[in-house]
């Protein structure tokens, strides 16, 4: 049965009412300037919502999101060998993307618990794996990169399904945060959860992250209505803008849309380097 006009804008309403609904971050947030940008994408094992298995067109799908540095979620096969599925030399040919160097969970696997991070511009400097407490096992890569403009740290992680879980490993990577020499840091990737209020298992980010800040609507893929990829900064102006990277070829690929932020790294240095972003951070705590 066809949907008449007013049926069709009464959709269109309501999707517009859930993505603008309170605590997710609005267009009007998003700033003009930026001189990187970090995109995330949970590729769902590169098994489509046709059900059709096709690592081709996730890679594609990564070659369009055209980011400097991208963190990437279910990388890797879940049992067995735990194989990894993405052309990685495609992927360097076609877009100059290479993997940040780990301890893969196979010698045949990309990532850690399948998180993988690409980049094509910067230098690491220096690679952390953590393990993240929880029913399922489940990790987090902790990656400093040198850039032309400055230093940035990722933590680029993938959250368990259930709220205990990801309670107890937004804790674990404030304890590493926190462990670690301040500067600008960003946390991406799939946190699996849809709650921006205090109802959040993110909660123990604040004020250290703005869980909300970050949060725009990327799953699922064909009718994106819950925030569960998340870019959150620290300074939390590091941000300046949030978008959902939503083509024909992304709302099959995969059950998650990818995210891309724009960073101001140049500017969060200038404002908050040395003992001002240390000062910053102790204050937080």
């Amino acid at each position: 049965m066809r949907r008449t006009l007013k049926e069709k804008k009464l959709s269109a309403s309501i999707l517009t009412a859930i993505r603008n609904r309170p605590g997710h971050r609005p267009p009007a947030a998003n700033r003009h300037g930026g001189d990187t940008i970090i995109a995330s994408y949970n590729v769902h094992k590169c098994v489509g919502v046709d059900k059709q298995f096709d690592p081709e067109r996730t890679a594609r799908v990564i070659t369009e999101i055209d980011a400097d540095v991208i963190a990437i979620q279910e990388a890797d096969k879940r049992f067995g060998q735990r194989s990894g599925l993405l052309d990685l030399d495609w992927l360097e040919r076609t877009s100059g993307l290479v993997p940040v160097p780990i301890n893969a969970m196979s010698p045949t696997g990309h990532g850690w618990h399948g998180n993988l991070i690409l980049m094509r511009k910067g230098t690491v400097r220096n690679v952390r794996q953590l393990r993240l407490p929880g029913v399922e096992p489940r990790g987090a890569l902790v990656v400093d990169i040198d850039f032309a403009v400055g230093q940035l740290r990722i933590i680029a992680a993938h959250l368990g399904l259930l709220r205990r879980s990801r309670e107890q490993q937004a804790e674990t990577i404030m304890t590493a945060f926190e462990a670690e020499e301040a500067r600008p840091t960003l946390l991406i990737g799939d946190l699996n959860e849809w709650r921006v209020g205090k109802r959040s298992s993110l909660s123990s980010l604040r004020p250290i992250f703005d869980p909300s800040s970050g949060a725009v609507p990327s799953f699922p893929s064909r009718f994106p209505v819950l925030a569960l990829d998340r870019v959150l900064g620290h300074p939390h102006d590091l941000v300046t803008a949030v978008e959902v990277h939503d083509t024909p070829l992304a709302r099959i690929a995969s059950d998650h849309l990818p995210i891309k932020a724009h960073i101001d790294l140049e500017s969060a240095l200038v404002s908050g380097t040395g003992e001002q972003l240390t000062d910053r951070v102790n204050q937080a705590i």
